[in-house]
């Protein structure tokens, strides 16, 4: 798996390098006004490919966030790839969250499938079953966590470093959706949710759920 190694996504270079050369040639022919709505969109792209270091939680079993953003769901719902009813905590990204995914513990990468899909508002629930999405499921023993990511109304294109077979670390990064998404995770049976409908959350750092 291609694991990024700076403070910004590797994904993001080209996006940075575009909108910072745009700026220094309409500063350059004097378009003043163009060159300073540039400068600002090259800091909002700067900002949203932005990567911070975190740290996960002291508890081994905890179960960490995959996503920064804010919790728009806790309920009981049908896995994606088993059918079974389990509980799901879905987290919605906005265009000025940190958009890198995280693993919510460590474990195989037993599946990714990836679903072609619409791009609906992602904080509605239809998005979970309508809109384009990368499903990816981590086995830890006899335990399946799964991970899917959600494409949103401006997000279309999802991004997955992650490859079937990998051993992620709680917290590694697999992944990322650019510009305004979301990510559903799955719990097996067995733990309590300790999260609530709009609480902030950061990837690798939050604990969303904990065994019971």
């Amino acid at each position: 798996m291609r694991k990024p190694t700076i403070g910004l996504s590797l994904e993001g270079l080209p996006a940075i390098g575009l909108s910072a050369f745009a700026t220094l040639v309409f500063a350059a022919m004097g378009w003043w006004l163009l060159a300073l709505i540039l400068l600002a969109v090259s800091v909002l792209v700067v900002n949203f490919f932005r990567d911070p270091e975190r740290v996960a939680p002291e508890d081994p079993d905890a179960v960490v966030s995959p996503a920064d953003g804010r919790v728009i769901k806790v309920d009981f719902a049908p896995d994606p790839v088993s059918g079974q009813m389990r509980q799901v905590v879905c987290v919605f990204m906005n265009v000025f969250d940190v958009h890198v995914n995280r693993a919510p513990v460590e474990g195989s990468v037993e599946l990714i499938r990836y679903v072609p899909g619409k791009y609906f508002n992602a904080s509605l629930d239809k998005a979970s079953q309508d809109n384009e999405r990368n499903i990816l499921v981590l086995a830890r023993g006899a335990e399946r966590f799964t991970v899917v990511q959600i494409a949103g109304l401006i997000a279309r294109r999802i991004v997955c470093w992650a490859e079937a077979g990998d051993i992620l670390r709680r917290g590694e990064r697999f992944g990322l959706i650019k510009f305004g998404s979301r990510v559903d995770l799955y719990l097996p049976d067995g733990y309590a949710v300790k999260v609530y409908v709009g609480e902030s959350v950061r990837a690798g750092e939050t604990a969303l759920a904990v065994r019971k």
